[in-house]
């Protein structure tokens, strides 16, 4: 999946940690998106010594992230100004999906998580006031109200329900993304993750499911997530009532006719290839 960037090593730990010329930066622009610098036909995130020359003289106010083996990447809230043109251009972060599974998609996605984090939080949420980064652990404090915020992430599910020898697929509605997906959706307050999946099943496609086994998860910067995978078993009619809201398609596939997919960068297609394959559930 995404995150399996064997040999490379991710640390996320946080630190102190200062930043030299090699490492990597992430700007965004006021849209949101993320700035890449394109080299010998590959694009990624700026090297900092990039940014030092746009910046000139300008101060560099630079947050640590996390590093990949011996390369930090830091976060650049301040004022530098990057216009496209030459090697340089914004992209939305869905576009790092195109770039093929590899350490770089997985680097981008997530400084480009937390650079948002950063970006939507200068601001006190209880008084307005502008806030401050921790000095011992990744957080923004507010100095007037003592707020303390941590970055986000969301907590959501992919089921696969299971029906015997057949396969629950869907395509979602009002999306670009049009390959076969699971069910999947976002946990409520106060729901356990069994409760979640539950619900997010019988809301978009009306049927109950039973003996909910828990799979593998997956970090997905795409949207703020931590996605938990679980496969659960048909309980009672196979009938379908489509959330049209939420999804453009839903059916029953048998094992046979799943059509293979070569990338696994996603937790619904490992899902779904573990189907198809066999593999689980046993």
């Amino acid at each position: 999946m995404l995150q399996d960037i064997q040999p490379r090593r991710f640390d996320i730990a946080f630190k102190r940690r200062p930043a030299v010329d090699a490492d990597r930066v992430a700007i965004l622009d006021p849209d949101g998106k993320i700035l890449l610098s394109e080299k010998n036909g590959e694009a990624f995130l700026p090297a900092l010594e990039e940014i030092r020359a746009l910046a000139g003289d300008g101060r560099l106010d630079l947050h640590y992230l996390f590093s990949i083996d011996d390369t930090a990447f830091h976060h650049h809230p301040g004022s530098v100004q990057v216009k496209e043109g030459g090697r340089f251009r914004y992209v939305d972060f869905q576009d790092f999906r195109n770039f093929g599974e590899s350490w770089r998609t997985f680097a981008g996605v997530t400084a480009g998580h937390i650079a948002q984090w950063y970006r939507n939080n200068r601001f006190c949420g209880a008084c307005g006031t502008p806030t401050a980064a921790k000095e011992n652990e990744r957080a923004l404090v507010c100095p007037s109200c003592s707020l303390v915020v941590y970055p986000r992430i969301s907590p959501a599910v992919i089921v696969a329900v299971v029906d015997g020898d057949k396969l629950l697929l869907t395509v979602y509605a009002n999306r670009n993304y049009r390959r076969l997906a699971l069910v999947a959706g976002f946990m409520e307050v106060g729901e356990t993750v069994e409760d979640t999946v539950r619900r997010e099943v019988f809301e978009e496609v009306g049927i109950r499911v039973k003996n909910v086994r828990y799979y593998k998860s997956q970090p997905w910067a795409f949207s703020g997530s931590v996605l938990m995978g679980f496969f659960a078993e048909l309980d009672g009619s196979p009938d379908i009532t489509l959330d049209e809201a939420e999804l453009g398609e839903a059916g029953w596939f048998a094992r046979e006719d799943i059509p293979p997919n070569d990338s696994v960068m996603s937790l619904t297609s490992t899902m779904i290839e573990a189907f198809r394959n066999r593999e689980f559930p046993a």
